[in-house]
């Protein structure tokens, strides 16, 4: 014990005393070349092209020294930047905007396709009868005009409930057809083809003279085109809504983990709505955050040296890899006590990163309330906006802010331009410190950060059964992209069945029986 204890104060004596010696000897560069942390960009190719390959990720340096560049000299306070040194600063690059295929659109334009033909076909049958053989007709009456104003209505409906189920936005590319919404419209297409082989057939070959008859006939395509979309509506929307399996959704690197209650659907429709909870309520991915291990046991291998007494010879390779490895087995027994101390201290320097931060963003935001204070004295005209109340105080909690994201392995998701946006918005809407620092202290959901810290253009779904078929108890599928995949398994929620049990209103009555007699 004692000397594991002095194995390890030495070497976090050694440890502090190298990082203050490289913090002096670091060269302090405007655009933060020199450092070693990066913001990695990988681009892929487009979401909706079959078959696409994705390019090799691309790294690409982020500034990380906008609190050590940060000056300010203005006449409303101590701390503040000009605009064209705020404009070079904290910017990433822009990823190329990918545009979308045809492929994309297929789906949409068919949809429209059908939906005109849907509308057209009612009004052909009422307009083709009077373009051809008008003079032949018999008289409309009361009767025929009030199923006009019938199929005026009814058509009405079909088009604004047709757009509300099926012209919206699509959430994403799946890799299969859609069966329910294939099934849907050959369905719709066989009706409306059966509808006109019997016009040609029974009206325009006899030309029929009977007109209200074909009103009658428009009218009862138009009703099975509305009991066509209320099956659309049944298999779309309701059959789903009762949940049928529990899926575990895991991170692989992490092991974050969250289970959903889905309904009947595919599994390509059910990755989906994995994805959307996935970009909700999972926390941001930070890869920074996954090789403190792997640096620690690379460091302890690096220092290891093997000599050799008896010269060179042709197994030394060999011979040196089995003398690493046989010291590696060693150092397993004073590992962990390695392992806890660096946790404490990385915890201590954590508290004490934040404490210096929460103390800077309050006296940044009480000099604030002060600046709003003489604002409120001065002519309307000289009132300064959120914008620039937010770039005055920034420098003064710029440097603990950037070395607590720093200690937390957070900077690349935070860019001085992000982060000045949120202080305009939290003095803005009057908020306090602690509501402008949450959004720093814990992770929060990935859909809350930029683009580019969280934004793929393709996952790619892995199942062993085919993405069409149904879920099932037991069906496993993961949703891949180039940093991380999503292993998600499916279990069916049991059948419940429940007993009841009768409980007479008498049966939990009791009497209670007094004596008279006493004891004296």
């Amino acid at each position: 014990m004692d000397t594991d204890s002095v194995h390890s104060s030495h070497s976090r004596g050694s440890n502090r005393h190298s990082e203050r010696s490289r913090e002096r000897h670091k060269p302090r560069s405007r655009d933060g070349s020199n450092r070693s942390d990066k913001n990695v960009t990988i681009s892929t190719a487009s979401a909706h092209s079959a078959g696409a390959e994705q390019t090799p990720p691309t790294t690409e340096p982020q500034d990380d020294n906008w609190a050590e560049t940060t000056t300010a000299v203005t006449g409303t306070s101590d701390h503040s930047l000009s605009q064209e040194d705020l404009a070079g600063f904290g910017k990433d690059s822009e990823a190329p905007v990918l545009k979308q295929s045809w492929l994309a659109f297929l789906p949409l334009a068919l949809t429209l396709f059908l939906g005109v033909l849907v509308l057209v076909t009612p009004l052909a049958f009422l307009l083709l009868p009077q373009l051809l053989w008008a003079e032949r007709l018999q008289a409309c009456g009361t009767a025929c005009e009030g199923l006009f104003l019938s199929l005026a209505f009814k058509l009405l409906i079909l088009l604004l409930a047709g757009w509300a189920v099926f012209l919206r936005r699509p959430r994403a590319a799946l890799p299969r057809l859609a069966v329910f919404k294939a099934l849907l419209a050959l369905l719709t297409l066989l009706l409306l083809l059966s509808y006109w082989l019997f016009f040609g057939v029974r009206i325009l070959d006899s030309q029929d003279e009977n007109y209200q008859g074909i009103v009658q006939f428009a009218v009862s395509l138009v009703d099975a085109l509305l009991f066509t979309h209320y099956l659309a509506v049944v298999l779309l929307e309701v059959r789903q809504l009762q949940p049928c399996f529990s899926l575990c959704v895991i991170r692989s690197t992490d092991g974050e983990t969250r289970h959903y209650n889905l309904g009947q659907l595919s599994i390509q429709r059910a990755a989906l709505v994995v994805l959307e909870h996935y970009y909700k309520d999972f926390s941001v991915h930070n890869a920074a955050l996954l090789t403190a291990a792997k640096s620690r046991t690379a460091k302890h291998l690096a220092a290891l040296k093997v000599y050799s007494v008896d010269g060179p010879s042709s197994d030394g390779a060999a011979s040196q890899s089995r003398a690493k490895m046989a010291a590696a087995a060693r150092h397993k027994d004073t590992s962990h006590s390695e392992l806890y101390y660096e946790e404490a201290d990385h915890e201590r320097r954590v508290r004490k990163r934040r404490a210096r931060l929460v103390v800077a963003v309050e006296e940044a935001f009480t000099h604030v309330r002060r600046l709003q204070e003489e604002e409120k004295k001065k002519p309307p005209g000289d009132v300064m906006d959120p914008r620039e109340a937010a770039q005055a105080i920034f420098p003064s909690m710029a440097r603990a802010l950037q070395k607590y994201l720093r200690t937390t392995r957070q900077q690349h998701c935070h860019s001085m331009d992000s982060i000045q946006s949120h202080l305009a918005f939290c003095i803005t809407n009057n908020m306090t410190p602690k509501a402008f620092l949450e959004s720093y202290l814990a992770p929060g959901p990935t859909l809350q950060y930029g683009k580019e810290c969280w934004q793929v253009l393709q996952w790619t779904l892995v199942s062993e059964a085919a993405v069409t078929s149904p879920l099932r108890d037991g069906t496993d599928f993961q949703l891949k992209n180039p940093d991380f995949s999503l292993v998600v398994s499916s279990k069916a929620i049991p059948h419940l069945k429940i007993s009841e049990e009768y409980v007479h209103p008498k049966s939990h009555k009791f009497v209670l029986l007094l004596q008279s007699e006493t004891s004296v």
